[in-house]
Order: structure tokens, then sequence, then C-alpha cells
């Protein structure tokens, strides 16, 4: 849901990035792949060990960028299957990172409450590869599934949100809700997205 409306605003402030990396002759997989890089190592380095205020903004302004590589190409004129192919894994494989990592520090809370949080954590993952697969089933079988109850960017964005919440002084519980929220949120998506299927392609 928030991610289509995003989209207009990146486009807009990053864009001059977008051209001034395509003058100095850098590529979009570059982009693509550095950017990864960057999110896994935050990942891992601060968000796992429950470094709930630089590790949020970090991830955050790296994956606000995070469409730069697609402006390029297509201000190259080099837009291609791979690229897409290419942009669609790492986010993936960005996304598992980051909800294994808020899992890992999960661990360390006290009661109950951890427990849940890391459970919930540790859902998401699979769901967010569910909500990502039926998607690309969806497109293969000549569908649209492509909306959702919760895009990508929805579950960053809230998940990030709770933990700099957490980060900042709110209680463990507000970080558990907003898990809850995603991995709820990203089943219902699957389901959407299979209704969406069946109801183009029966």
């Amino acid at each position: 849901m928030l991610g289509g409306h995003g989209r207009g605003f990146s486009t807009a402030v990053f864009g001059p990035v977008a051209k001034l990396l395509v003058k100095l002759g850098v590529s979009a997989d570059a982009v693509t792949i550095t950017g990864t890089i960057l999110a896994i190592t935050v990942s891992f380095t601060l968000l796992a060990r429950g470094h709930f205020v630089s590790g949020p903004l970090l991830l955050g302004a790296i994956l606000v960028t995070d469409s730069i590589d697609g402006q390029m190409a297509r201000l190259t004129g080099r837009a291609s299957k791979w690229g897409a192919f290419l942009d669609s894994t790492l986010d993936r494989m960005t996304d598992a990172c980051v909800f294994l990592s808020i899992a890992l520090a999960a661990q360390s809370f006290e009661g109950t409450i951890g427990t849940v949080t890391y459970g919930f954590a540790l859902a998401i993952v699979p769901l967010a590869m569910l909500v990502s697969y039926a998607r690309a089933r969806g497109e293969a079988v000549g569908a649209d599934p492509s909306r959702g109850l919760a895009e990508r960017t929805d579950r960053l964005i809230v998940a990030l949100a709770g933990c700099l919440a957490v980060g900042l002084g709110a209680p463990i519980l507000v970080l558990t809700i907003a898990l809850g929220y995603v991995a709820i949120a990203s089943a219902i998506t699957v389901v959407q997205r299979m209704l969406a299927v069946k109801a183009q392609v029966s």
C-alpha cells in the first residue's frame, strides 16, 4: 500500500542522484549490489546486536534509495529482465537478513514477550518470501497479483519503526505488536494474491 504511493516521491528526490551516477559511469547493477551489501552489513552488525536507533535509521536511509538503480537503468535505456531479476532476488536476501537480525536481537528479550517477538520476527522471513513468490508465480501464469495489504515497503517501514520506537525508550511490546501486524498482514497478502490470481485465470 505505502510502496505504491512512495514511487513518485522517490523519483523526484533521487532522480538527480541517479543522473549523477550515470554521468560518472556507475552501472545500475553495481548500485543494486552495493545497496544489498550495505543493508546486510548494517542488519547483522547493528540491528542484530540490539542497536535500535542507529540500525533502523541507517537501514531506512539505505532502503529509501532502493529505486535509484531502476531509475539509472531507465535513464540509460538499459532496463532489462536481468536487472529486474537481480534487484528482486537481492531484495529478498535483504528482507530475510533484516528480519533474521531482529529475531537475533529479540533473543535477548526476557520472558514471554521476548519469545513472542522472536517468533513473529522469524515467521516473517518465510511469509515475506511467500508474498513475493505468489506475485512471481501469478505473473508467470498471466495474472497481475501485485497489490496487497503488506507490500515490501510496508513490511520494512512498520518493522523498522517498531525497532526505532524501542530504541528511543518505548516498551518492547511496541515492537512485538509491529512484528505481529507484519506477520499477519503478510499472511493476508498471500491469500489476497492467491484469490486475485484465481479470479483472473479461472
